[in-house]
């Protein structure tokens, strides 16, 4: 039988790197790179097996915006929470916005009344530039 408890220390590191960016989206690469910079030993092949786990559980959701692009990765903190309003995803830094509106609720019942779609609220992403970025690119 499997031992489930192998590399607790690097699970719990990788669990703390993605709660600390949990307004975030990370890619495997990005990760990496931050657990290496804080010195932490971890192979690619165990944190794609955690990231593996912490989706299956719903701690992390896991976001796949284009086809043959990497896959990103973020910590939910209510799972339940996350799964009833839309996000807001920023293409340039990347900060990912629960969007809790009213309006978005409308958008839902209008589209499965009308349309006899059902939304999984969840897991709808716009894309657009967050209000900090935007400042950014209007201030250069």
């Amino acid at each position: 039988m499997e031992n489930k408890n192998y590399n607790t220390v690097q699970k719990q590191k990788i669990l703390e790197m993605l709660k600390a960016n949990s307004h975030h989206h990370l890619n495997a690469d990005e990760m990496l790179f931050i657990l290496n910079a804080k010195q932490l030993n971890v192979s690619r092949a165990t944190l794609y097996r955690y990231l593996d786990v912490l989706v299956q559980t719903g701690e992390v959701r896991k976001y796949i915006f284009a086809e043959g692009e990497k896959a990103c990765y973020q910590y939910i903190e209510d799972k339940n929470h996350c799964s009833s309003h839309f996000h807001l995803m920023c293409t340039e830094c990347g900060k990912l916005i629960h969007l809790d509106c009213g309006k978005v609720a409308e958008l839902i019942n209008h589209i499965e009344e009308e349309h006899n779609f059902m939304v999984d609220p969840g897991r709808v992403v716009i894309y657009g530039i967050c209000s900090d970025c935007k400042k950014e690119i209007n201030n250069a």
